[in-house]
């Protein structure tokens, strides 16, 4: 049966959360339509029925596809029965907008069920009057595990861990320790590792659960740990700690305090969500769209946009400028007109090429003092090699064209002259923005792109105004 005729039947029918996607992996548009009916008439258990059954990524995708008014409609309606995991799989705007809308003690219940980590996801961009109002509707200590964790810096590790972890005395035999383990409630709903810790909780090693379930009950904790330590300060960036588990290939690391004392544990479903923010932040700075979102209204994209356009602005404004130098060069030889976009553009994309590449290896930490300056020498002489290149193929088309080999001569140097400047630009200008303790994915491509605009222009005119006596 298609998922289409899912909806042709009766309102008792109980739907097939497969209906949700099509072939497409894309939202059915009838499965929403279903939704916002059952909205509209207020039907709380067939919303139950059609949002239960769904994966947290799926509910967060269904949410933002409704408007504003119906995400906060359709989350009081399903009060108990709707997962506030969901929340932490949708953008940021949507998640404000969601808890604005929502009264404290609703919001207060919903993170009380989530894990510390889930829950410090959700309250962490929350206006810190409003956060305050629904930390007291917690228990205390619930509420002060949250706030703890909430201290720590954001985008910290003690921001992303999960404050449930198994410690054990190092004296426990493997015995002891099933038992404890068949008989504690209180337990982490998953865990990949034991932790074996002092009275001062501070970490003495770590057994992994595949060692752990190998051992006979009596053998003792302490000589079957790793004394091999690998822990992550809690106040640690968390891109660092994510650099920890690509590194080390980990899959669980105890977060410590500044008294080395186990305050938590990162997992590394966190750390993928980690890697995927920290990507995508680049990639958004790179293009000078801040933390906008997909789901922002026009306001906040005007807003996340305008400061670099600016920018922008006064850089072309720049390049404007060294082109009025040349007027009476252009004024005597119209075709400089159509041709100087030519230059500016190769060498802006040459430098854009070679400027992410480096902006990719300062992130992941390849670049070392040796591995610079072999860089450098590759972009400085590949910017040569491909403008010689461009250079012929260009000059050749210019010469044809306009019946001029001085013109194609003219034009082929100044190819290669931009062409240089870009690799040197690319490479010179993050590196120079990351001495300064200049994220250069914020600002480099402004910078590179000015340098090939300004480089191509005078190189290309002046050449021009040379090698015809215009000047």
């Amino acid at each position: 049966m298609s998922n289409e005729s899912n909806f042709a039947e009766s309102g008792e029918t109980r739907l097939d959360p497969s209906a949700l996607r099509g072939a497409d992996d894309h939202l059915n548009p009838a499965w929403i339509e279903r939704l916002r009916r059952n909205l509209v008439a207020g039907d709380q258990d067939e919303l139950a029925a059609m949002m239960e059954p769904l994966h947290a990524s799926d509910a967060g995708d269904v949410l933002e596809a409704l408007e504003a008014d119906e995400r906060v409609q359709l989350v009081r309606m399903l009060g108990d029965r709707f997962d506030y995991l969901a929340l932490t799989q949708v953008d940021d705007g949507v998640r404000s907008d969601l808890i604005e809308g929502l009264p404290a003690s609703d919001v207060a219940r919903g993170v009380s069920a989530l894990d510390n980590d889930d829950a410090v996801y959700i309250l962490e961009d929350i206006e810190e009057e409003d956060r305050e109002r629904i930390l007291e509707q917690l228990p205390a200590f619930e509420r002060l595990s949250l706030k703890r964790s909430l201290d720590f810096p954001e985008e910290s590790a003690g921001r992303r861990m999960q404050t449930e972890f198994i410690a054990i005395p190092p004296f426990w035999t493997v015995g002891q320790t099933i038992d404890y383990l068949r008989g504690e409630r209180d337990l982490p709903d998953e865990f990949y590792q034991l932790y074996v810790v002092d009275p001062g909780y501070r970490v003495l090693g770590t057994i992994p659960l595949d060692k752990f379930l190998r051992a006979q009950r009596t053998v003792r904790i302490e000589d079957l740990m790793n004394h091999d330590l690998l822990t992550v300060d809690a106040t640690e960036d968390q891109e660092e700690a994510a650099r920890d588990f690509e590194r080390y290939d980990l899959v669980e690391v105890g977060v410590v305090d500044e008294n080395k004392r186990l305050v938590g544990v990162l997992t590394v479903d966190d750390i993928v969500d980690v890697i995927h923010e920290e990507a995508t932040e680049d990639i958004k700075l790179l293009g000078g769209v801040g933390d906008e979102e997909v789901s922002d209204n026009v306001f906040r994209a005007v807003r996340s946009r305008a400061p670099w356009l600016v920018v922008n602005l006064l850089t072309a404004m720049l390049a404007s400028f060294v082109i009025s130098l040349f007027d009476a060069t252009i004024e005597q030889m119209v075709a400089l007109a159509a041709l100087m976009p030519i230059v500016a553009s190769m060498g802006g994309n040459a430098g854009t090429q070679t400027m992410t590449v480096t902006v990719r290896a300062l992130a992941t930490r390849d670049l070392d003092r040796a591995r610079v300056r072999r860089l450098i020498v590759r972009e400085v002489s590949g910017g040569f090699v491909n403008g010689c290149i461009f250079a012929v193929l260009i000059g050749l088309v210019t010469a044809i064209r306009y019946m001029s080999p001085g013109l194609g001569v003219v034009i082929g140097m100044a190819m290669i002259v931009n062409m240089i400047a870009a690799g040197t630009a690319g490479i010179l200008i993050p590196l120079t923005l990351n001495r300064m303790k200049i994220d250069p994915a914020i600002a480099s491509s402004v910078f590179v792109t000015t340098v090939t605009d300004v480089v191509g222009f005078f190189a290309f005119l002046g050449l021009a105004g040379l090698w015809f006596g215009l000047l």
